[in-house]
């Protein structure tokens, strides 16, 4: 006898990883060229030179200590460096004990969940949402409690929300700039947000803490503000990675950051360790801890996104799809030219476009678009998208 929630995680991959796999079969059999996938999150922009070449002075200068364990929070140093850069760029009041590393945001995630979860505990999140935001919460014995996507603009539907905030509410989790949708949650919203959280915090006796998952932080566009969200609402945990702003996906590094003004920010940080501890994730990469926090002031050159985003925002417009202005990340999330979004995701299979459908992401009627390609893959499939607009009439 096995897990059967587990196997079922084990066989039955995510549609954005069923689509990927499909994209790396039908390359083989018509070449990449003439498959245009755009199905997967992995940023196509090399991560500053800076990067590698830290690596590689690590490497050489330390060969015996640099893939050593390190502390299970992280190197004291290393956090320290995190610690400072936030305090430089948003007046964070940051220290090296508030921060703990992870395997990535989705490790931090994980962490955070489990540290905080009680009996009986749910969690709030807005669609459209990453899918794998369920899987990290019923994992750690959870509720997930989903908002309807308000789809004129993603922002969040606050009747629906103030609905579902009960006792029983342990966190909110926001992601902006938002995937799937690449829309960032303006400062308006996010106020509203605390207040109201607030309000019910006092109303249930007990903090409701706010989850800020920000991988996309730093790929935001020209006039486009992503507040820094514990300035906004006290009792906010910070889930962040490299993987997006240094393009080290594959490297899984990231960290969890408690505010010392958070309620029980002590117990919270403890927890979040114990979870890392009883998730058995001993220490996030040595090596990239180093090389991270050596390079954590740089990004990628990321303004490649923003010239994808308005070229394809702009021609999809023009065939007659409707698409939400995105504000950042990589994404576009259009409506669906019928109603069935699975069905118009498989039609466009059938011209080797490669997009996610949205019932996955709580948002049916809609796809996800990844615009982080080359830029000319994006001109070259264009045509196809104005053929399957064509189909529709």
């Amino acid at each position: 006898m096995v897990s059967e929630r587990m196997k079922g995680l084990g066989t039955a991959r995510s549609v954005i990883r069923e689509l990927f796999e499909y994209g790396k079969l039908r390359a083989a059999e018509i070449g990449a060229e003439n498959v245009f996938d755009f199905s997967i999150g992995n940023p196509n922009v090399p991560p500053p030179a800076a990067v590698n070449e830290t690596a590689v002075r690590l490497l050489r200068e330390q060969p015996d200590l640099i893939h050593a364990y390190t502390s299970a929070q992280g190197a004291a140093d290393a956090r320290e460096r995190f610690a400072n850069s936030l305090n430089r760029r948003f007046d964070a009041r940051c220290t090296p004990d508030r921060l703990y590393l992870t395997v990535g945001a989705a490790a931090s995630l994980c962490c955070v969940f489990n540290g905080l979860t009680c009996p009986g505990d749910e969690f709030v999140v807005f669609a459209p949402y990453f899918p794998e935001y369920k899987v990290f919460i019923e994992g750690a014995g959870a509720k997930m409690v989903l908002i309807p996507p308000e789809i004129e603009g993603f922002q969040i539907d606050f009747d629906a929300f103030e609905k579902a905030v009960t006792e029983h509410t342990k966190g909110v989790l926001v992601n902006s700039p938002n995937n799937p949708s690449g829309v960032v949650y303006s400062r308006a919203t996010l106020e509203r947000l605390a207040a109201i959280l607030t309000e019910k915090s006092r109303q249930f006796g007990h903090p409701i803490y706010l989850i800020s998952d920000e991988p996309y932080r730093e790929i935001a566009y020209a006039g486009v503000e992503v507040p820094w969200v514990p300035h906004i609402y006290r009792d906010t945990i910070v889930c962040y990675s490299f993987s997006k702003s240094l393009s080290l996906p594959g490297e899984r590094i990231g960290y969890v950051f408690v505010p010392k003004e958070a309620a029980e920010g002590d117990d919270v940080y403890a927890a979040v360790a114990g979870a890392g501890r009883s998730l058995g994730y001993v220490n996030a990469p040595s090596l990239f801890q180093q090389v991270t926090s050596l390079c954590c002031d740089m990004t990628a050159d990321l303004k490649v996104y923003e010239e994808n985003a308005k070229l394809f925002t702009a021609a999809l417009r023009e065939m007659g799809y409707h698409v939400v202005e995105p504000g950042g990340a990589f994404y576009l999330f259009p409506r669906s030219l019928e109603r069935n979004d699975a069905a118009f995701s498989e039609r466009a299979k059938k011209l080797d476009l490669l997009v996610v459908p949205g019932s996955g992401f709580g948002a049916p009627g809609h796809v996800r678009i990844s615009y982080c390609v080359q830029t000319e893959t994006i001109r070259r499939a264009l045509p196809k998208f104005q053929a399957l607009a064509d189909s529709y009439k």
